[in-house]
């Protein structure tokens, strides 16, 4: 199978069993026939943006992936078929003014409604998630465990088939995910040039499931400074310092991410079912640092949030309600079964 969303999709262009074998073909493909028959739909632009704006709000939390949250409404491997299309080619369509063809090419309807949905969730959400994870960790955490848990039971359906690569690739990517969570957290400097190296490695884990983005700006040290200039930016605080920081962090975040979706792409059009099953072992790594049960050091309470660090806890040392760390875990991994179901049947697609 390819990824939820488009199971029906490939009954439509596949009769029969072939659903199976045309995974394995180009995913560029698929994503633009999918666009073609979709385009011009106001609803398909709106669930877009709604994509978008759960992936931006994903991403502004450590140990959340928006590649997660892609994987889950279904739009992973069309996303990655459209950064990865952004090449010499396209550039000569656009030089030559052909515009329907870039459109085509770039997916560029669905790429600028999710845009737009991403960045509206990082500006709206930042301020609310660093507030959550200082003063409401515990809560927030059991929302996010809830969401991925349930996120690696939708996602293990993207495989077709659970041979022994599949599963090696499950564990390779459990390994990797609990050996990022291990790194100490940096506490370099931010000048333009290590943010921008920094940016550049953070996105890639942002298109990964598993890896948060997030998480690993917060291990570069620069989570803070660049939530915190986010921040002063939708408030309108803006001066030299933060616009040139903010450019040089897109610019980054775009060289990275042209660069990895390339290489993303092929494994995905090539070695579908091991790709696939590496993330799904990513995510199912990262579901430890989103434990709800750890509190913060005596040693780093008072510190600033990059540089608290958290152990496990037992319920009975934890102050809170148990019961109510549970039930919002279970509602959270319920709204993303109910959230798949509705995108496979309803099967809509911008």
């Amino acid at each position: 199978m390819t990824n939820a969303s488009e199971i029906d999709d490939c009954d439509d262009l596949v009769p029969g069993d072939g659903c199976a074998n045309s995974q394995q073909g180009d995913v560029t493909a698929s994503a633009t026939q999918t666009h073609a028959r979709h385009a011009g739909s106001f609803t398909g632009d709106f669930v877009n943006v709604f994509r978008g704006f759960c992936m931006g709000a994903a991403d502004t939390v450590p140990g959340v992936s928006g590649g997660t949250v892609a994987l889950i409404l279904g739009h992973y491997d069309r996303l990655i078929a459209a950064i990865s299309n952004i090449d010499s080619e396209a550039v000569g369509m656009l030089r030559a003014r052909r515009w329907g063809s870039l459109i085509e090419k770039l997916d560029l309807r669905f790429t600028i409604a999710l845009g737009v949905g991403i960045v509206a969730g990082i500006g709206s959400l930042a301020g609310l998630m660093h507030h959550l994870l200082l003063h409401q960790m515990n809560e927030t955490m059991a929302v996010f465990f809830g969401l991925v848990l349930a996120s690696v039971w939708v996602v293990r359906r993207n495989v077709a088939r659970w041979t022994l690569g599949p599963i090696l690739g499950t564990v390779a990517g459990i390994a990797i995910a609990l050996a990022v969570s291990k790194i100490p957290a940096s506490h370099g400097d931010i000048n333009l040039v290590y943010l921008f190296l920094s940016a550049s490695i953070a996105i890639c884990a942002m298109i990964l499931p598993g890896i948060s983005g997030a998480f690993v700006l917060l291990l570069l040290g620069v989570y803070e400074p660049v939530i915190g200039m986010i921040k002063q930016f939708f408030k309108l605080n803006i001066d030299l310092a933060i616009v040139s920081h903010l450019t040089v962090f897109a610019i980054g975040c775009g060289f990275g991410l042209l660069a990895f979706s390339r290489l993303l792409n092929y494994l995905l059009r090539h070695h579908h079912d091991f790709t696939m099953a590496t993330l799904i072992g990513l995510m199912i790594g990262s579901i430890g640092r989103l434990w709800p049960l750890q509190a913060v050091t005596a040693d780093t309470a008072d510190l600033e949030l990059k540089f608290q660090e958290h152990v496990f806890i037992s319920a009975s040392q934890y102050d809170g309600s148990v019961v109510i760390l549970a039930v919002l875990a279970v509602v959270a991994a319920v709204v993303v079964l109910v959230a798949d179901r509705v995108t496979r049947h309803a099967n809509i697609e911008g």
